[in-house]
């Protein structure tokens, strides 16, 4: 009978699929804006920070003083 092994490949390194987790604060207002609009989407809150986070940057200049 041939013998079965069992073969295990090393994991990624955390943050090795191209995202970084990291804490923020954010004030209580925005937060339930947040959550009111995930509830409207179904979309988790991660999901559509990153949405609007990716939508500010992508239009955010920086002006000289």
């Amino acid at each position: 009978m041939k013998e079965e092994k069992l073969i295990i490949h090393p994991k990624r390194p955390k943050g090795d699929d191209g995202y970084k987790t990291f804490s923020v604060r954010i004030r209580e207002d925005i937060v339930q804006r947040i959550d009111e609009i995930s509830a409207q989407t179904g979309r988790s809150r991660n999901e559509l920070i990153g949405i609007l986070l990716e939508f500010s940057l992508d239009r955010c200049s920086i002006e000289p003083k």
